[in-house]
């Protein structure tokens, strides 16, 4: 089980060519089954009508065709789910992915982690949501760039579900 889409990845399509072939889960499927089998209770009454936005990772969307899952999962929390108007297949890389976290920046008009942050915040959501440790790296970088973090939460869906749980 992993909670990086990166790994995910790796070790579901990369592995096998090397003689690992494993039975792996990303960590949102594995909670969308307990949700589903009524092992994790989900609390919708504990975020109210708090607006909740969602950032593709490319290695968990566009790679692994994993969408559904953390929708279903945020559904669950807030029935106020709102879309950036690049998303699924066409959701724009944080720039992690791409390895811009670790390099300086190249030339450009504007860095990408501050284009996806704009994307985030043009929805008016007070949360974003994320499935990846990187992402969440990028999307907070971009928060304090735009000088938003005192005022938008950028929480792993994780930690969304830990919050909404029902003792």
């Amino acid at each position: 089980m992993t909670t990086c889409p990166h790994c995910f990845n790796i070790f579901r399509n990369e592995y096998p060519d090397l003689g690992g072939n494993f039975e792996v889960y990303n960590y949102l499927q594995f909670l969308k089954e307990k949700i589903d089998a009524g092992g994790l209770k989900i609390n919708s009454s504990l975020f109210g009508n708090v607006e909740i936005t969602y950032h593709d990772p490319c290695y968990l969307g566009r790679a692994n065709d994993i969408y559904k899952e953390p929708r279903f999962i945020l559904d669950k929390i807030t029935g106020n789910v709102t879309e950036m108007q690049r998303n699924r297949s066409f959701a724009l890389c944080c720039g992690a992915g791409g390895a811009q976290m670790f390099k300086e920046a190249e030339k450009g008009n504007k860095e990408i982690f501050i284009e996806r942050t704009e994307d985030a915040l043009k929805t008016g959501a007070s949360v974003i949501a994320t499935a990846c440790p990187f992402c969440m790296t990028m999307m907070t970088d971009g928060l304090k760039y735009k000088n938003k973090e005192g005022e938008i939460k950028n929480l792993d869906i994780a930690e969304l579900v830990a919050q909404a749980l029902r003792l």
